[in-house]
């Protein structure tokens, strides 16, 4: 029940972030509200850091695979993404698309056990929710 409320309130954060980062787009520009985003991201990630335990960062750059490493170079261009999808079709629209675009991929990614994620069996099922969801999109047009 934790991962569920943790989930919705991950959901309704990065909706109220998307907004709030286009609203800053457009009184600055793209790469400035994405490098914001990013550099007051990174201070959060300090300051928590600082005051819950300092864990040691060494072993970060022991990491393997190195390709684990990219989340943050990742993390600028969803941020980019994110901020002119809901420029150009709205809130709602692209929560919802990006919604789906993340369950087809994160379910491909179970699927063909990629990035070191343990393998999972086709289940008919899945791929039936995944083109409801996709035909959810086209109603919502």
């Amino acid at each position: 029940m934790t991962g569920f409320i943790i989930a919705l309130i991950s959901g309704a954060l990065m909706s109220i972030q998307g907004v709030l980062n286009t609203g800053v787009t457009k009184q600055t520009s793209i790469w400035v509200s994405t490098g914001w985003v990013q550099f007051t991201a990174f201070l959060t990630c300090l300051v928590l850091w600082y005051f819950s335990g300092r864990e040691n960062i060494s072993p970060l750059f022991e990491v393997q695979p190195k390709y684990m490493l990219l989340g943050g170079i990742i993390g600028a261009f969803i941020t980019y993404t994110v901020v002119k999808s809901m420029g150009t079709l709205g809130p709602a629209k692209a929560a919802l698309i990006i919604v789906v675009s993340q369950i087809i991929v994160a379910y491909s990614v179970e699927l063909f056990g990629l990035f070191g994620v343990e393998k999972v069996g086709f289940e008919w099922k899945k791929l039936i929710g995944a083109v409801v969801a996709v035909i959810g999109i086209i109603i919502f047009n």
